[in-house]
């Protein structure tokens, strides 16, 4: 039965957490720069590790923001280490790694590995278990309530973006209607007004 129970919080546990990971690997060409970006929840731990190939020569810098140009993380010159920020609101964030070359060095690309984890991915829960001396299915069970609590949290911020996207539906339907009723009295009053001027002219012509 325990084995059981093992299998079924594994289970959970890899379909729940795969989402909350992001791991890359990409080449950065000479004097270029490239930006990854990522959504984070509010009072959410973003951590991420990096590891560059080296290069003599040439450098690569690190920059971290968020969509009001804060800088949340940031380092020059890398090679491999880590970097980790919270998030007070519901943000994007974006990452970049810039390469920089002397002008009398000719460059070659770097390789750049980068995995970035948020929410209850950055928990070392063998870390609190040692530390609480739980046992490991009391682990694992804190793991799941956890990550049961950040579901709750997603199912919360779709809810929340469906209500803004029904309201901004609701706004943009309303002002299609009020443009819609404008634009047809618009065209009555043209319409009335072109009928009485030619009713006038003709009258005045002696045509009627």
């Amino acid at each position: 039965m325990v084995f059981a129970l093992y299998r079924i919080l594994g289970g959970l546990l890899v379909l729940a957490i795969v989402p909350n990971t992001m791991a890359i690997m990409f080449r950065l060409a000479p004097n270029t720069q490239k930006c990854l970006r990522d959504e984070m929840q509010g009072n959410q731990i973003v951590a991420g590790e990096y590891e560059i190939t080296n290069a003599p020569g040439q450098k690569i810098d690190y920059v971290v923001r968020d969509t009001k140009g804060h800088i949340l993380a940031q380092k020059e010159d890398i090679s491999k280490g880590k970097f980790s920020f919270t998030s007070e609101v519901y943000d994007t964030f974006e990452i970049c790694f810039i390469s920089q070359v002397p002008p009398t060095h000719r460059g070659i690309e770097q390789e750049v590995s980068l995995d970035v984890k948020k929410g209850i991915e950055t928990k070392s829960y063998e870390g609190i278990g040692e530390a609480a001396k739980l046992k490991p299915l009391e682990v694992d069970l804190k793991r799941l309530e956890d990550l049961s609590d950040a579901i709750v949290q997603d199912f919360a911020l779709m809810r929340k973006r469906e209500e803004e996207m029904r309201d901004t539906n609701e706004s943009t339907n309303s002002r299609v209607l009020f443009f819609s009723i404008f634009s047809m009295s618009c065209l009555l009053g043209l319409a009335t007004w072109q009928v009485l001027y030619l009713r006038r002219y003709f009258i005045a012509k002696k045509l009627i």
